[in-house]
């Protein structure tokens, strides 16, 4: 039973985040600056749940900073995602393994 209750209430939550957009700005958004915050709101999200999980979930520094090395390297040069991944993930692994 509660976890029905949970799924309608988490639904219900997720449903409103979405339309609540839809309910208030009907006209397309012509204020530059607004228009250019939201176009960084989810990077800006998506750095501030990734960083802090990048160096706490290793317990090491040395193999978060050598992973996240890599990844920003690799993704400048444009590489695919699956390749920053696993590149990242594996120099994390490699300098584990020799400290």
């Amino acid at each position: 039973m509660t976890v029905a209750v949970y799924i309608i209430v988490m639904a219900g939550v997720t449903y409103l985040i979405r339309m609540l957009p839809f309910t208030f700005f009907r006209k397309k958004i012509k204020s530059r600056f607004f228009r250019s915050f939201l176009y960084y709101i989810p990077y800006a999200v998506l750095s501030a749940m990734t960083i802090p999980a990048i160096f706490y979930t290793t317990h090491n520094i040395y193999t978060a900073v050598a992973g996240t090395a890599v990844a920003i390297i690799l993704a400048f040069l444009e590489m695919p995602l699956i390749v920053v991944a696993l590149a990242a993930t594996g120099s994390a692994f490699l300098i584990g393994l020799f400290l």
